[in-house]
């Protein structure tokens, strides 16, 4: 499992949101746990990560100011644990401020738990810092800063990323529902699991109440953030979602490239994707939940992807957990 990395949405290396200055060289010190070796700007006694079990992976090349650890417990079950308070190598913030952060962040993941959200197991003080545990979850991450995760993702059908794309609009209507707006959400946050068939959704650490408003060093991705998400006092809200699940879908299924001829699906569904990333608030969908009807209806109508729905007409339902031989119908209709 990914977390959630920030690195290639703030200038690089830098730990902070944009507009901050160029990165200060840091000091690397290295450490191990349970034979595991991570890299940190300073020494810190990590001695209390084994009350959670035992290390097999860490995430230290996170700016959020957050470095995280894959462990097993004794009877065998996985956990992922978040943990603040430390200085992570590319983490040019203070830790109280991560930790400040990491311990906001506890209400949002209770407020938004769903199907697809991580699950929250417990967050608490401990080590000197704040952590919070998360189950662990086999699964690949869409962002390129996990190289093999993000090859395996991109080979995967198109109708996953369709399934992929519906769950993300689904968790952000109920986002909307709860009376929240998604906040620094990314490729990065988003993880498949294979072999379940299941879209999970992680790092939702700085989703805000609705409605935010905008700053010029907001955190987040330039490639899925809203223009107004970086202007001073903007409103930040629900429309703003929109053109974020827009710059998913460009992202899912054309790498981000939002041209016409990167496009792989139908000019119904280009359509529908554009209208979303519009510059102009009123020219976007004006809810998520809008998005997602037009993007049903325009994959089902002659003028939409008549491979999608191809596939979708041999796989049965596509909602949930698909047939076992949902690879052997892929294969039959993906050129139909």
């Amino acid at each position: 499992m990914a977390e959630f990395a920030q690195m290639p949405q703030m200038p690089p290396g830098t730990g902070l949101p944009w507009g901050t200055e160029q990165r200060l060289p840091r000091a690397e010190h290295l450490q191990q746990l349970d034979g595991v070796s991570f890299r940190l700007a300073a020494p810190f006694d990590f001695g209390f990560i084994h009350n959670y079990g035992t290390v097999f992976k860490v995430f230290d090349d996170q700016d959020s100011g957050n470095i995280c650890f894959g462990v097993r417990a004794d009877d065998d079950q996985r956990y992922f644990v978040k943990f603040a308070g430390a200085s992570p190598i590319q983490y040019l913030g203070a830790p109280d401020d991560a930790i400040t952060s990491l311990r906001q962040a506890v209400a949002v993941y209770q407020d938004l738990a769903h199907p697809s959200l991580i699950n929250l197991v417990r967050a608490e003080d401990v080590g000197g810092g704040f952590a919070l545990v998360f189950d662990w979850v086999d699964a690949i991450c869409a962002h390129r800063q996990y190289p093999d995760d993000h090859r395996r993702f991109k080979t995967l059908p198109l109708a996953v990323h369709d399934q992929v794309f519906r769950d993300v609009l689904a968790f952000h209507e109920h986002v909307a529902e709860r009376g929240y707006v998604a906040i620094d959400f990314y490729d990065g946050s988003i993880l498949y699991d294979e072999r379940a068939r299941r879209t999970i959704i992680c790092d939702i650490d700085f989703y805000e109440r609705s409605p935010a408003t905008g700053k010029v060093n907001q955190w987040g991705s330039v490639r899925f953030a809203a223009p107004e998400e970086r202007i001073d006092g903007a409103v930040v809200d629900e429309v703003t979602n929109v053109y974020t699940m827009g710059a998913t879908a460009f992202c899912l299924f054309a790498d981000s490239d939002r041209s016409r001829e990167a496009w792989p699906l139908g000019d119904a569904l280009y359509e529908v994707a554009a209208r979303a990333v519009s510059d102009d608030r009123a020219g976007r969908q004006q809810s998520v939940a809008q998005l997602a009807r037009e993007w049903a209806i325009s994959s089902a109508t002659k003028s939409g992807d008549k491979r999608l729905q191809a596939i979708r007409d041999a796989s049965g339902s596509m909602a949930g957990v698909w047939p076992t031989d949902w690879y052997a119908n892929y294969k039959r209709a993906e050129w139909a």
